[in-house]
């Protein structure tokens, strides 16, 4: 059995949409990170960074008990390597899918979240800073208009790589982006939104989380952490 520690952010959807397409067996439990549980010590164990998703493998194929994996794209890529979906196995390809994995992970979604922070949630309107990011935002928005240029998905099939990216441009409007300037990507964002298992995923989140808004009290609880945070 697999056990999906899941809330409603962009890198919360990206293993449910894997769990979704591959038709695997799981349970997921909520994680509601606007009222502080990503706290827990139960979830501490298997996620010490306090942040969602985190995966808990409870027959792994080494035998040895239970595996936890923390990290949206170290769970993709752990999925993808039990299931033999979506990560080939040859290198060139396998690589060509890490690469674009990696780059959301240390690009799209780190500069959309400051994008998402600055322009959103934070208690002031810094020009400097939302300038900063809405137009690093498009600026990743541009490359990845351009991979798509001549290609179906991200690395020519459907992955890991799509399934990473995808959630991030969801909100796309909240980040000042017009996806009209970007046909490729919009062709693209469109074929996977379509893909029933991603709307079985949206639909899945939707009724998990009713009230999406983040509260004061939330924005406290969210942006409010550090170093005594961890202690």
């Amino acid at each position: 059995m697999l056990e999906l520690y899941f809330w409603t952010t962009p890198n919360g959807y990206k293993p449910l949409i894997f769990l979704e397409e591959a038709g695997l067996d799981y349970e997921l439990k909520p994680v509601n990170i606007s009222t502080g549980a990503q706290f827990d010590p139960e979830f501490l164990a298997i996620a010490p960074n306090n942040r969602i998703p985190a995966l808990v493998d409870t027959a792994p194929s080494d035998g040895r008990g239970p595996l936890s994996i923390f990290e949206s794209c170290a769970i993709l890529e752990y999925l993808g390597d039990k299931t033999g979906h979506f990560l080939p196995t040859d290198a060139r390809p396998r690589y060509d899918v890490l690469q674009w994995l990696y780059w959301q992970m240390g690009g799209l979604g780190p500069m959309a979240g400051q994008n998402h922070h600055f322009v959103t949630y934070a208690p002031e309107q810094i020009p400097y800073a939302m300038d900063r990011y809405v137009n690093e935002t498009a600026r990743l928005y541009a490359v990845l208009n351009k991979r798509l240029a001549d290609r179906g998905f991200i690395a020519g099939d459907y992955s890991i790589a799509d399934m990473a990216s995808y959630p991030w441009i969801v909100p796309h409007e909240r980040q000042r982006q017009d996806l009209d300037d970007f046909p490729h990507l919009k062709r693209w964002f469109e074929e996977v939104a379509a893909r029933p298992a991603v709307i079985s995923a949206y639909a899945i989140g939707k009724e998990l989380n009713t009230a999406p808004t983040v509260s004061e009290d939330a924005k406290a609880l969210l942006f409010g952490q550090g170093a005594q945070t961890v202690r």
